[in-house]
């Protein structure tokens, strides 16, 4: 087969699979547009959630239920995610153990969710006793965001040019000197972007939280981290698939879309923090 042609089919199958992907998305949001737009409100934003009537409240306290986890589970998982990175890519070499310690970080990021709510219901809830509540439910979704921050990270410190460390060793600096003044400020924009990721996915995640904390009806908000709470995954969860309320599948299709505008505000500010770092590389 004539080179040119073969790749212009390659190139249009990549370009009919994007399309395809690109198309699901699309019909996705339409449906859940189509169906949940006509609850959104200030009301329904802003109100507790009212179990009996449901068309009377609104998912404030989910939505500040996610926020809590979110803050949580960047305050565990993205410094130690980093932190290992830093240390695997400048520091630990290649030796078989550091290569097997690779592969676990590689099999860790496919571990299925519900697997990670187990280990924190058996470690965090029992072993712990940290009971059902939102730090339970952080460390859970941080072991679960451990290894994506830490695999994201370290690609983009792999980014950095050797020279950028050996010109800055060569000058008398020292191993963390060079890897802070020569190497983190390159690779920052992928760090941080894939931390942002990375936690966009704990935040959209239900088979974890239903085990650690999670719950569908509150009269308040979380006082404490050692209380229970509402998400919206979770609240999603519960209204398409148990409520009797007539109108339990439009709330159901307005939870998701404001979860689905959480996730896509915090996968824009990643696409903005990378263009603006981007924007500050002269090499």
């Amino acid at each position: 087969m004539n080179p040119h042609l073969k790749q212009q089919m390659y190139f249009t199958l990549f370009r009919l699979t994007g399309l395809v992907s690109f198309g699901i998305l699309i019909l996705i949001l339409i449906y859940i547009i189509n169906l949940g737009a006509g609850v959104i409100s200030f009301n329904f934003l802003t109100s507790m959630w009212a179990n009996r009537d449901i068309t009377t409240g609104g998912i404030y306290p989910a939505i500040v239920g996610t926020f809590y986890l979110g803050v949580g589970v960047a305050f565990f998982s993205v410094p130690v995610g980093i932190a290992c990175a830093i240390y695997l890519n400048e520091y630990a070499g290649h030796s078989l153990v550091i290569r097997m310690i690779r592969l676990a970080i590689r099999n860790l990021a496919g571990v299925p969710s519900i697997v990670y709510g187990l280990f924190g219901l058996v470690v965090f809830v029992q072993m712990l006793q940290l009971g059902t509540s939102i730090i339970a439910a952080s460390l859970t979704l941080s072991g679960m965001t451990v290894p994506w921050v830490i695999t994201s990270s370290e690609e983009a410190l792999k980014t950095v040019p050797q020279s950028f460390r050996d010109g800055a060793l060569a000058l008398g600096a020292t191993k963390w000197q060079a890897v802070r003044g020569n190497v983190l400020p390159y690779a920052a924009s992928g760090m941080i972007t894939g931390s942002i990721i990375g936690l966009a996915r704990a935040m959209g995640e239900t088979a974890p939280i239903i085990v650690v904390g999670a719950t569908f009806y509150m009269r308040g908000l979380p006082d404490s981290p050692f209380d229970k709470f509402m998400a919206l995954p979770y609240h999603l969860f519960i209204l398409a698939t148990q409520h009797v309320h007539p109108q339990a599948q439009a709330y159901a299709a307005g939870t998701a879309l404001v979860l689905v505008a959480l996730i896509f505000s915090m996968t824009f500010v990643a696409m903005f923090v990378r263009y603006r770092f981007r924007k500050r590389k002269d090499w």
